[in-house]
């Protein structure tokens, strides 16, 4: 609805002159129409950049006055909200670069407005709680260092793959209070509950959601095979010369290596280490072992490859092993489970690898309302 009427081009901006087409308007006053014409102004305001260079759109404003009431007005404009000096585009741009993993400080540089311009735009985007429950959730922490803890939690749909929320802090009693404001009929179409091997989880799932299924998440108990056997390797290696010290420390990811794809020099790397370490040879038949429980087909062939495993492993000598044991012991249930079911909480450490960039990129930020909003926006893109 504008015209172009002059064009100034530097090396840092672009200066566009525009001005609209008289029409008759309607007086916000009485709603009386008039075509008469007050004054004119010239307004700077700022649009999209372009080529790199700061687009500032000088638009000359026409007044309006009503012959009834006698009110003066502006005309209105589609791209321009009222007491704006930035069109609407330009905050539409900002908004969508605020789903990117830029920090508001670059946003601000590529835009060419303020870092608050940016703060406040993102100020007004909202994420509501959900109102409805999946029919499977997953739960993990992260590390945010907000102003409300050092840890927050995230909420995640694993079977269609959604962030749900974002939680200030991972206490049982903010817990609680988060999930008793969600109605119990809600609660209880919650059918699988995934999540890592923390007390407080599982006994917040019983409390809340009755007709879930607990499900420990494969990540969280194959790694504890991985450190039992890193412990082990450390302390082998301080038992012996400069030299071996260093062969046991190269060797770290030949051992955590999946066998199939060993070659004949990590082969010959292993049997050195063996042949003067039986302790670590136990240890690394033990996570062999373990190889086989995870491929098992069916849980009644989990429950009893792992039952082995845990007397095995209890048999070993290895202190390490012994603790892993009592682990799966007391989680064996819902280790199971995941045997028999498919969810895991991969799609959420997919999440919380983006909230680390996120975070990295931005050096903190200490406001848990905006952080949490940031996350949401860039999440649900």
């Amino acid at each position: 609805g504008v015209f172009i009427k002059k064009v100034v081009q530097a090396d840092s901006f672009i200066k566009i002159f525009i001005q609209s087409q008289p029409v008759e308007q309607t007086c916000p006053c009485c709603g009386a129409k008039t075509k008469r014409i007050h004054d004119y102004r010239l307004q700077e305001v700022q649009d999209i950049p372009l080529l790199g260079k700061q687009v500032i759109l000088l638009l000359r404003k026409r007044r309006y006055l009503c012959p009834y009431c006698r009110k003066r007005f502006t005309e209105p404009y589609s791209f321009l909200p009222s007491y704006h000096r930035r069109t609407r585009r330009l905050a539409f741009y900002i908004v969508s670069l605020l789903r990117q993993t830029f920090s508001l400080k670059q946003i601000a540089e590529l835009t060419g407005v303020s870092v608050q311009t940016v703060c406040r735009l993102l100020d007004t985007i909202c994420y509501p709680p959900p109102d409805q429950l999946p029919q499977a959730l997953s739960i993990d922490e992260f590390k945010g260092n907000a102003s409300t803890g050092k840890y927050q939690c995230i909420l995640v749909d694993p079977k269609k793959r959604r962030i749900l929320d974002i939680l200030p802090d991972r206490t049982q009693s903010h817990l609680a209070d988060y999930w008793r404001n969600i109605p119990r009929k809600e609660r209880l179409k919650v059918k699988f509950f995934v999540c890592d091997m923390w007390r407080p989880y599982t006994e917040l799932a019983q409390t809340f959601f009755p007709n879930a299924t607990i499900i420990v998440d494969k990540y969280h108990y194959v790694r504890q095979i991985t450190y039992a056997l890193e412990r082990v390797r450390v302390e082998e290696q301080k038992k012996h010369s400069e030299q071996w010290r260093r062969y046991f420390k190269r060797s770290k990811y030949v051992l955590l290596k999946d066998t199939r794809k060993l070659t004949m020099e990590d082969r010959l790397q292993l049997d050195n280490m063996f042949r003067i370490s039986k302790d670590l040879y136990k240890a690394y038949q033990l996570k062999q072992q373990f190889e086989h429980v995870k491929e098992s087909s069916s849980r009644e062939e989990a429950a009893k490859r792992l039952s082995r495993w845990i007397m095995d492993a209890q048999k070993s000598g290895l202190m390490e092993f012994i603790k892993v044991s009592f682990t799966y012991q007391n989680w064996s249930k819902e280790i199971l489970n995941s045997f028999e079911y498919p969810y895991t909480n991969g799609y959420i450490e997919g999440c919380n690898n983006r909230i680390k960039v996120l975070k990295r990129i931005s050096f903190g930020m200490p406001r848990f309302v905006r952080f949490r909003r940031r996350i949401m926006h860039i999440m649900l893109n």
